[in-house]
């Protein structure tokens, strides 16, 4: 296991094959509880080629300096990235747009 963040990876080897290839990684918080979001590509073991770029998104928890997954939600396509990064867009910018809340 990792025992830091920077050291956290999806990719995977089996029998000298990387079967998962990490592509790029963003840190999005950093502490106890980490959060990582992943592109990376599956490789097709009939044809020895990687597929299209898929993205996950994944929670790390440090406990005794190692951090552990404890959660992951995988992005499949291109077209689910989208309507994911659509609807958080129409969300945060509804957000932004309403008026504050008085205490009063």
């Amino acid at each position: 296991m990792a025992a830091t963040v920077d050291e956290l990876t999806i990719q995977y080897e089996e029998d000298g094959t990387v079967t998962v290839k990490e592509l790029d990684k963003i840190v999005l918080t950093k502490g106890a509880w980490s959060t990582i979001i992943y592109k990376y590509q599956d490789l097709n073991r009939k044809t020895s080629e990687y597929g299209p770029n898929k993205y996950s998104i994944r929670r790390y928890q440090k406990r005794n300096n190692e951090y552990f997954q404890k959660s992951k939600f995988n992005i499949s396509s291109n077209d689910q990235a989208n309507k994911i990064i659509d609807a958080l867009t129409q969300w945060v910018n509804e957000a932004d747009a309403a008026p504050e809340k008085s205490d009063d």
